[in-house]
Parts: C-alpha cells; structure tokens; sequence
C-alpha cells in the first residue's frame, strides 16, 4: 500500500506526528498503571485516575474548541504535547508518591491528551476527505500496531533488566524526549485556516434538532465509550497482576500489536463505505465472543486468547464507527463550518461513556474484586459495541446507497 497515491505530504505528516505521540504513549502509558499499581493495590485508584483524566479530556474539547475554531489550532495541538512531558517530568520527579496525586495528575494528562486529540482530530477532518479516510485510519492503526510491538517490548526488558524506579524512570525520560522531537516535527504542518464564530451549544443543538443524525450517532459513540474506558486500562493491568512480570506485560502487547499491524493493514486496503454495516456488526459480536474464554480462567493464556482476538476484530468495529462519524461532518457546507462543534460533540459522547463505564466499574469492584466478578463485569461492559452498532446501523444503512 503507497501513502503517495492517496495520501498527500500533510497527511503524511500528521501520521508521523500521531506515530509519535502513540509510540512515547506506548513506552510510558502501557507501565503507568502498572506503576501505579506497584504503589498502591487498588482497581479504584485507577478508575479514579482514569475519571479524572476524561473528565479532564472532555472539558478540555468543549472549551478549547475555541481556541481550535477562531484561533491557531496547531498551538493547541504543541500545547497537548508540552503539558505531556510536563506530566511526565511531575512522575519522574514525585515517584511513588504520586499515588497522593491522583486528581490532579489525572486531570494534567487529560488536559495534555484533550488539547492534542481535539486539534489533531479537526486537521485530520481537513487534510481527508470520504473517498481516504478509511485509507488514513487504517494507517493509524497500523502505526498504532507498529508502535504498540516495539513501545511495550522495549520498555517491559528495560524495567525488567534495570529493576525498580531505575526501569521506570528511564522508560519516562525517553518519552520526554520523543515529545520534543514531536514538537519540532509539528512545525511542519501548516498553519490551517480559521473558522467562525464558536458555538458553544452547538452540540445540544445537534441533539435536540429532529433529524439530525447525530441523534443517532450519539448513543452510538457512548456506547463505544462504556467498553473502551474501562478495558483501554483493565486489560494491562490484569496480564500483570497474573504474572507479576512486566516482561509479560511486554510479551503480551507485542504479540496483540503485531496481528493489529497485519489487521489494520488489511483493514485500510480493503474496508469499503458499502462494508461498514455488516462488517461493524460482525467484530462487534466477535469482540464480545473473545470475553468467554475469560469466565474459565483470567491467567496470561486466557488474556493472551482474548487479545489476540481483539486485535483481530477491533478493525471491523472501530473503523466503520470513526470514519462514519467523520463523514458526518462532511456532508454539506454548514457541517463543514461547524467540524470543530461536531469533533467536540463527537468526544464529550465518548466522555460519556467512558465515564460511565468507568463508574460501573468502580461501583461493581467495591463489592467485590473476585476474578469471576471481573469476567462477568467485562461480559457487560464487552457487549457494548453490539448497542453502538444498533444505534448508527441506520446511518450505515444511508451511506451504502448514497
């Protein structure tokens, strides 16, 4: 697959800048947990840290939308990537204490992640277009992949060898530094244009207009939420409570990064706009069905089963409900005008969710911390995509006979 043929040097770019960001998100992210964790054994710890930053990340969208729209996006994505390292360089300077800091270290990343996310998101609108969006997912993806091989890998061996806070803090000054180098390579983007005026209700004007698809959209990007804010960070953390071995943590992303990377490739050379409706049905049940092996035993082989399974199927369920919601903002003039209302809509939805996830998570685990708890507590939240995809197969349904 040739970016050259379909996808132009500013495309181009923006991929190399989000490779950059997944792959110092994969060095770090992946352990930061896990270094949580190692401080303090608390599933609600990390609910809270994970609350905190959406809370954070939503906010952020909603106001500095702003910002985005009458102002110089590409400073606001610089500005996610600085307050990045900033929270990184508070890690590495607080270490087990951090603990102490939840609220406000949470709300530090989500600020970092909601700024860079919320522009990058509105350029990404506009260097694509329907016809290669598919195309430029596939390739997140598929850096996504690459990134999650060599990140986990690398950093698993060098806080296995080094042992300790040496590992750690060796791993987090490395994403330091690929966070400058992802600030100098921003400076390569053009300047895009401004918008108009910002309105800031806009996304309750969506919702409450009567046949505006984002009625539909909606609930379907809540529901995509409940699954993923939970498991974005349960996953991890539940391989290393198993083994108890980072490098297993490692292994584990390694391997399940590398079937994402043929996955996503496929994915991007082959999904189509007429596939997305049976083909986001289809990895929303399989995503579902790879959660049972769990209810036998949650050791590193179930969760390894599990990954795998997920890194086959995400592309069929992720893919049609991104792109689709991008479409959305494309589809006549005035969408256009108001793509930055419409990517905040887009993540205050997915805040939503997330959140509520997150909360079920820490109500249900309060109770009880039982593995087979934790299995059926991932069953339900795991059958959420199946409602995402009843939501917007209406929409899906519109864009194959158009």
């Amino acid at each position: 697959m040739k970016t050259t043929a379909h996808l132009d040097r500013q495309s181009q770019l923006l991929l190399a800048v989000n490779g950059l960001i997944v792959l110092a998100g994969a060095l770090s992210g992946t352990f930061l947990n896990v270094y949580l964790w190692k401080s303090k054994q608390d599933y609600a710890m990390i609910g809270w840290f994970t609350i905190a930053q959406q809370v954070a990340v939503g906010l952020t969208f909603w106001i500095g939308g702003k910002w985005v729209k009458q102002y110089n996006k590409m400073n606001a994505l610089r500005a996610g990537v600085v307050l990045s390292g900033v929270f990184y360089l508070l890690v590495l300077w607080g270490g087990a204490d951090i603990v102490h800091w939840i609220w406000p270290l949470g709300l530090l990343l989500g600020l970092a992640i909601g700024l860079f996310w919320l522009a990058f998101n509105v350029v990404y609108f506009e260097v694509t277009d329907r016809e290669n969006r598919d195309l430029f997912n596939g390739w997140v993806g598929l850096l996504g992949s690459v990134t999650g091989i060599v990140g986990p890998w690398v950093s698993g061996l060098l806080i296995t060898w080094l042992r300790g806070d040496k590992g750690y803090r060796l791993v987090f000054t490395i994403s330091l530094v690929i966070y400058a180098l992802c600030v100098v390579l921003s400076f390569f983007l053009k300047k895009r244009k401004n918008g108009g005026a910002y309105h800031w209700r806009e996304p309750i004007t969506q919702l409450q207009s009567k046949g505006s698809p984002w009625r539909l959209m909606t609930p379907g990007l809540i529901a995509q939420g409940v699954r993923e804010g939970v498991f974005a960070f349960l996953i991890g953390l539940l391989v290393f409570v198993a083994t108890k071995q980072e490098a297993k943590l490692g292994q584990f992303t390694l391997i399940t990064s590398a079937i994402s990377l043929l996955t996503y490739w496929l994915a991007g050379k082959w999904y189509k706009p007429r596939f997305r409706n049976p083909g986001m049905l289809a990895g929303a049940l399989l995503l579902w069905i790879v959660i049972l092996p769990l209810l036998w035993k949650t050791g590193y082989g179930a969760l390894l089963i599990f990954g795998i399974g997920t890194s086959v199927f995400m592309p069929l369920y992720i893919l049609p409900m991104t792109s689709s919601g991008f479409d959305l903002m494309g589809t006549n003039p005035e969408t256009v005008e108001k793509r930055v209302e419409l990517v905040v809509l887009r993540e205050l939805s997915l805040m939503v969710g997330r959140l509520l996830g997150t909360f079920i998570f820490i109500i249900v685990l309060s109770i009880s911390q039982a593995p087979l708890i934790i299995t059926i507590l991932m069953l339900a939240l795991g059958a959420a995509p199946i409602a995402g995809w009843m939501f917007v197969r209406k929409l899906l349904k519109a864009e194959k006979s158009a």
